[in-house]
């Protein structure tokens, strides 16, 4: 018996806690913990997400690239749209009904509770008008945005452009965007998102059952802000890439100015280029197809993506690998009798008959001749087999940053080409291929490709005697002005110092002395070294090409220009780069007007071809498609590879 009443009393207990733990669990829910009272109120809540102003960019001297200009999404809940003078509410936000229509069922088959994006991107000005009678709209609300806006529309390849996220967008970054949100898509924009995009806040406002705004839920208790995104301090020089864009306008091809001492990039030039404030707005989507069917590709970063044979450019390269490898030196004459000869019937021609020449007269007059011997050396004449030989050779040239991408901080940069002895091996058969197979690559011919990026990062290793800075466009993030480790270590080329001087002294001929191959970009009182190219284009006319840095002692700049259809590098490509050269060192131009005017003024578009006419020159109808400048204009000596 005394058992059972035992029993009985722990049963009552057990029941009266549970009891006890109950009205507690109630009393903490109702007094205590009011995250449900929240959870409640969500009928009567609108949560606000604040965006942050994405990060501006800025040019070396802290002139404005990009800023942020104030937009306005209207945005609706379905579930609480009242019946409502529709055709006031399309004429008040300036689209049709049609427009309407598609709008709102896209909404509402999203959601009829939970807010979406109706319109998006309302000027300031539509929007004022607009706010007046939004209370007349019940579900409609406007939040605020910000897009991007470009003061001086320069440099669009460059900076990229900014889109709404996509699906794969959104799981890639583990869902911190949401639909409707805007995400970097191209360029800087992209390369640098994460730091431009900020932190988004949160404020959550009390609405009547108009939907007006009742004041902040809990005096902002559950509010986030908004944190700014980060500053970003572009290496490029605004009054010089807009200067390169004016020179380059009306042409297809690339520009590429580096600070030899940082590897900075003064210049990104990639022409034709496009306008970037018509990638914003509500018009950006029609804009992009444009862009993208416009049969010059202004879209193609050309700077970062078009690969081209060197041409003789490459020859400076071949100079110095030889050297490194004991196989000539400054004092190695070859003579020149119009051409090279190899295998049984082979010839490759040059552009004169040279005579006897050392390697910096090599380099001044371009002699093909003289790199037919040099390669033929470092391939048959080692001691090694010429397949062996060949990977020795590729190995070193590509230390030049040739072949692999030099990573720069943009996406999609192409690596460049430099065959590998297997696909010589496979396209011949065999391995006993020796330099008479692969001769064109003695003078950047064949199958090599390079990025005008590539080729000016080869001029900064010579203007710098043998390393470079890894080539970036970024200089300094934020307003500490953090700069990457990784931009301040110095890259070999593999090639001793000591080798330079021959090479250096041939590219300060090949602008300073009358027989230059690029005599017509020297200056004045600055020391010029640079190197002509005239590339083969087995697609129409040859391809433009001149790399060079000034001054000599001491460099600042070093640049590589190619101009597309074009012919020979010194009558395009070499003054143009003279007078950025000289723009940037000097911030003026002491050559006339009409040598300027001659650049800025042709039209080299593929059929569109028309040159400039020096005002009381009659041209020169014989030519067809053609209109000859002033003799004066024209380069002084002879036209060479």
């Amino acid at each position: 018996m005394n058992s059972f009443f035992k029993r009985r009393y722990i049963i009552q207990g057990i029941f009266i806690l549970v009891a006890l733990i109950l009205l507690g669990k109630l009393y903490y829910i109702q007094v205590v913990d009011d995250s449900y009272k929240l959870s409640a109120d969500n009928n009567v809540l609108r949560k606000l997400i604040i965006y942050p102003a994405r990060g501006v960019i800025l040019d070396r001297n802290h002139k404005i690239l990009v800023q942020n200009e104030p937009v306005y999404d209207l945005m609706v809940i379905p579930g609480q749209v009242k019946e409502m003078d529709t055709l006031e509410f399309c004429k008040l936000i300036k689209i049709d009904k049609s427009d309407f229509d598609k709008a709102f069922k896209k909404a509402k088959n999203y959601s009829l509770y939970r807010a979406s994006l109706f319109q998006k991107q309302l000027s300031a000005l539509t929007y004022a008008a607009f706010q007046e009678k939004l209370f007349e709209f019940p579900g409609f609300y406007v939040q605020n945005r910000s897009v991007r806006f470009y003061p001086d529309s320069t440099s669009a390849q460059f900076l990229g452009y900014i889109g709404e996220v996509n699906e794969r967008e959104i799981e890639k970054f583990d869902g911190f965007y949401s639909q409707g949100d805007y995400i970097g898509k191209t360029g800087i924009e992209k390369s640098y998102e994460e730091l431009l995009r900020g932190q988004r806040g949160v404020r959550n406002i009390m609405v009547d059952v108009h939907n007006r705004e009742q004041g902040s839920f809990f005096d902002g208790k559950y509010d986030t802000t908004a944190v700014s995104g980060e500053k970003l301090i572009s290496s490029l020089d605004k009054k010089l890439q807009m200067y390169g864009e004016m020179l380059m306008q009306n042409k297809i091809g690339s520009v590429v100015a580096i600070e030899p001492a940082t590897g900075e990039i003064l210049a990104s030039i990639s022409s034709p280029g496009y306008n970037p404030n018509i990638m914003v707005g509500r018009q950006r989507g029609n804009n992009y197809m444009k862009l993208l069917k416009d049969p010059f590709k202004p879209m193609f970063i050309r700077p970062i993506q078009a690969e081209y044979p060197p041409g003789s450019i490459f020859k400076v390269i071949n100079a110095l690998v030889a050297q490194q490898f004991g196989l000539i030196s400054s004092n190695t004459y070859y003579n020149c009798p119009g051409g090279y000869r190899y295998g049984r019937r082979g010839f490759m021609g040059c552009t004169h008959v040279h005579g006897t020449i050392n390697l910096a007269q090599s380099i001044e007059t371009s002699c093909n001749t003289y790199y037919g011997y040099t390669y033929a050396r470092m391939i048959d004449q080692t001691g090694a087999k010429p397949v062996n030989a060949y990977k020795r050779w590729r190995e070193a040239v590509m230390k030049f940053g040739i072949g692999a991408t030099l990573d720069i901080d943009l996406p999609a940069e192409r690596k460049g080409l430099i065959p590998t002895s297997d696909y010589y091996t496979k396209s011949f058969g065999n391995d006993k291929w020796t330099s008479a197979f692969n001769i064109s690559l003695s003078i950047g011919q064949g199958e090599l490709g390079i990025t005008p990026l590539q080729m000016a990062n080869v001029t900064a290793i010579i203007a710098n005697r043998g390393f470079y800075y890894k080539p970036h466009l970024i200089k300094a993030i934020g307003d500490k002005q953090i700069i990457k480790e990784e931009y301040t270590k110095k890259n070999s080329a593999g090639v001793d110092t000591k080798y330079f001087d021959a090479v250096i002294e041939g590219m300060s001929r090949v602008v300073n002395v009358p027989n230059g191959t690029a005599y017509n970009a020297r200056i004045n009182d600055i020391e010029v070294c640079g190197k002509t190219g005239t590339v083969q284009n087995p697609h129409g006319e040859n391809h433009s090409v001149f790399i060079a840095f000034a001054p000599r002692i001491n460099p600042k700049i070093a640049i590589a220009v190619v101009v597309e259809n074009a012919g020979y590098g010194s009558t395009w490509s070499a003054p143009i780069a003279s007078l950025i050269i000289e723009k940037y060192l000097r911030d003026s131009i002491s050559r006339p007007k009409y040598y300027t005017d001659r650049l800025v003024h042709a039209n080299l578009l593929p059929g569109q071809k028309k040159l400039y006419v020096r005002p009381g020159v009659k041209p020169d109808t014989t030519k067809s498609n053609r209109i000859l400048v002033q003799p004066a204009t024209l380069p002084e000596n002879k036209k060479s590879l």
